[in-house]
């Protein structure tokens, strides 16, 4: 007898799992997107600390990128193109928690802290945070993301990609 029978049922566990996955991060993402877009000026001026964002683009990135995280966390919800939000959550979330651990070292520079005790608002709408909790934080919600990239073939969705495969000759 097979591992993985012609006909596997409704359910796997790992279906269960990724539809769990897909509506933790969505809540996440729906959540610190609608925080940074109720209050966009807190948010321009988290985004100005971090000195990478040329200043001509703050305004740009501080009006888009909250709209951003909650368009991904809809598509997650709905089981929409999921491993394409998914790959574009990883590649948000691992620069970004460079930015948090080099602002937490530029801060630990000034005041002498341990790292860990270092705390601050590092602008995902969630206000000040100690920073060993935000990157383990950002570590699972990477985790989870890639872990939704690598997945097979999502059974428990809307519609797993945007564009149809093409049938087979």
């Amino acid at each position: 007898m097979s591992a993985h029978p012609a006909n596997p049922g409704p359910f796997h566990a790992a279906d269960v799992l990724a539809v769990v996955a897909r509506w933790l991060l969505a809540a996440v993402f729906i959540y610190m997107g609608a925080t940074k877009a109720w209050h966009p000026e807190d948010f321009l001026k988290l985004v100005r600390q971090y000195g990478v964002v040329q200043p001509l683009l703050l305004n740009l990135v501080a009006a888009t990128l909250p709209w951003f995280e909650i368009i991904c966390g809809l598509l997650l919800l709905a089981g929409v193109a999921v491993r394409g939000t998914a790959l574009l959550l990883v590649a948000m979330l691992i620069p970004f928690s460079a930015m948090v651990v080099l602002r937490a070292l530029e801060l630990r520079g000034a005041g002498g802290l341990p790292f860990c005790a270092i705390a601050f608002d590092c602008g995902c709408g969630t206000g000040v945070v100690p920073v060993c909790r935000k990157l383990v934080e950002n570590t699972v919600l990477v985790c989870l993301s890639a872990w939704l990239v690598c997945a097979r073939r999502p059974r428990l969705c809307v519609r797993p990609t945007l564009i149809a495969p093409s049938a087979p000759e």
